[in-house]
């Protein structure tokens, strides 16, 4: 979930799942799976990087309860340093362990 603020300054928490596009028309209207359009005053970079930063924070809870899998420990050192340790910078890509399917 991701809190967003409504033209009128509402705020709103979004399921971030069940965004399908966000577009800057010159607002930002985000058009939901299930057609509906919302209109938020935060840019879509921003609601990227809330949906990214949403994300990071659950895999760093999976990798906390399941401390033996690998790759997790990377994962949740990546979410600690905030999306590669600067606002607004994307996350190094992950490496796949050899053998395994993307």
């Amino acid at each position: 979930m991701i809190e967003l603020t409504r033209l009128n300054g509402t705020a709103i928490v979004l399921n971030s799942d069940l965004i399908k596009t966000a577009e800057a028309s010159p607002d930002t209207m985000l058009t939901l799976i299930n057609g509906e359009k919302l209109i938020v005053r935060e840019e879509t970079a921003e609601v990227v990087e809330r949906v990214l930063a949403y994300r990071a924070r659950l895999l760093a809870g999976v990798a906390k309860r399941l401390p033996n899998l690998a790759g997790l420990e990377r994962v949740a050192a990546l979410a600690s340093l905030d999306l590669a340790g600067q606002p607004g910078a994307p996350a190094a890509p992950l490496q796949s362990s050899p053998g395994h399917a993307h």
